[in-house]
């Protein structure tokens, strides 16, 4: 994707509730029936290495990609309710595609995206969508029995020097044959190296490139 005007963006909208949900829709010159559901994560918006580099290559496939962006303060995140979390990221969904038939469709998730995901994927809207989990919340049970259980393909990347990565419950993971697993070693939060900004962008690229052949 590059800025040459071959994008559409819908402006972004304040979502009624108790939490400030926009969206950014991007769309292919001519109609698309494929779209990507791109949910960051707290502090980690669409705009940092990992979802700007994923939002290119899905625009490059031919998909429409809608970002879904929420900003949280401190106290917010502390009293998060996920239930209304979910309805506010979907509302955002509903209000960027009204006009819009999409007959496939991925979702990449980052961090505390992955709690709504978890949610998402038991709307019958999202049957037989592919979902890309990055750094999962694995800490949180919602979260790790929606991967455990889900009958979607699915993608998962976290690093081993992540605080949500939990290696009992990774490993219970692989009994879940819809699931491809990826650990990567050293990795943080941000997928990337504590001060090794060289190896960390190939670390980046080498996600890229599993989500390319997801």
């Amino acid at each position: 994707m590059t800025d040459s005007g071959s994008e559409k963006t819908v402006p972004a909208h304040k979502i009624a509730g108790s939490k400030r949900i926009s969206f950014r829709l991007i769309e292919q010159k001519e109609e698309a029936n494929s779209l990507v559901i791109v949910l960051p994560g707290a502090g980690y918006t669409t705009k940092a290495p990992l979802l700007h580099f994923t939002t290119g290559l899905f625009y490059t496939k031919g998909f429409d990609v809608l970002h879904i962006n929420y900003t949280f303060s401190r106290e917010e995140m502390s009293v998060l309710n996920e239930e209304d979390f979910t309805r506010d990221v979907q509302l955002a969904i509903d209000n960027a595609i009204k006009n819009k038939k999409y007959s496939n469709y991925y979702v990449v998730a980052k961090s505390i995206g992955t709690i709504a995901l978890s949610y998402l994927l038991n709307n019958a809207m999202y049957k037989g969508a592919k979902a890309v989990w990055l750094t999962p919340l694995l800490q949180r049970d919602d979260v790790f029995n929606s991967m455990v259980n889900s009958n979607h393909k699915g993608l998962c990347m976290i690093g081993d020097r992540d605080s949500c990565f939990i290696e009992e419950r990774f490993e219970k993971l692989k009994k879940n044959q819809n699931l491809i697993l990826k650990v990567i070693d050293g990795g943080n939060h941000s997928l990337e190296l504590d001060e090794e900004p060289i190896k960390s962008i190939e670390i980046l690229k080498g996600v890229i490139s599993n989500i390319n052949e997801f």
